[in-house]
């Protein structure tokens, strides 16, 4: 199986002299959904600012094996002059593809998304799991062989946050790309992933490799089996040893 991404003894320090990531080490492969939790202040965004090329390494190294790469923020970042299916768009604007052929395909993750009928909305008009979905959606439409998330879902309430989250491995099935996923959640983590990363305390370190048992698509009353809360147990176990 190829690796998408892998990162091998990755250290991190900025100019002011704090190291943030030591010795970093892992590989996410086409199929793998690989979320990272850690204690706050760990370096879980800078480990993916460095996947994604938004920042450089200090040592170690970084390769890429993928033909595109998408990144979803923590907020939607949309632009609020565009409907929501124009923000989609970008993607396929900034690519030159032309605007048929941009149109089909942004429509196509915005019904995939669950957004059909909310194509003309701007921004401001649309609750945030919308936002969130439209931006989705955007990563979506980019078909990504490498799929990286810091936090998309942190800032919503509890019902829509889990409810995205069935949405998104829903996705992941469908599209089965290589996915790398920041949380503070716990739960979040083992819902969604094929794997969980347990990170250290700053500087941030993996010490925890958790393989994540379960078929997609996942139920959402997965997260009430006996099963699930072991699991979720031995991460929160394995968090609490190294914060």
């Amino acid at each position: 199986m190829t690796r998408t991404l892998v990162l091998d003894d990755v250290t991190k320090q900025f100019a002011t002299g704090t190291v943030a990531l030591e010795d970093v080490s892992l590989s996410v492969s086409a199929g793998e959904f690989v979320s990272v939790v850690g204690p706050s202040g760990c370096g879980k965004s800078t480990l993916l600012r460095l996947a994604s090329g938004l920042d450089d390494v200090s040592g170690g190294s970084i390769e890429v094996n993928a033909h595109s790469t998408s990144y979803v923020f923590q907020e939607a970042t949309l632009l609020e002059w565009r409907s929501a299916l124009r923000n989609v768009e970008l993607v396929g604007e900034l690519r030159g593809v032309g605007k048929a052929d941009r149109r089909r395909a942004a429509q196509e993750a915005l019904d995939l998304v669950g957004l059909t009928g909310f194509e003309k909305q701007h921004p401001r008009q649309l609750s945030g799991g919308m936002r969130m979905r439209v931006s989705i959606a955007r990563a979506l439409v980019a078909e990504p062989d490498l799929a990286l998330f810091d936090e998309p879902f942190g800032a919503l309430d509890e019902i829509t946050r889990l409810h995205l989250q069935t949405e998104l491995q829903r996705l992941f099935a469908l599209k089965e790309f290589a996915g790398l996923f920041i949380t503070h959640s716990v739960s979040e983590a083992v819902y969604l992933s094929t794997r969980v990363l347990v990170m250290s305390g700053r500087p941030g370190r993996i010490v925890a490799d958790i393989p994540v048992p379960w078929a997609y698509p996942r139920p959402p009353e997965l997260r009430f089996e006996p099963e699930f809360a072991a699991l979720t147990g031995e991460v929160s176990a394995a968090l609490g040893e190294h914060s």
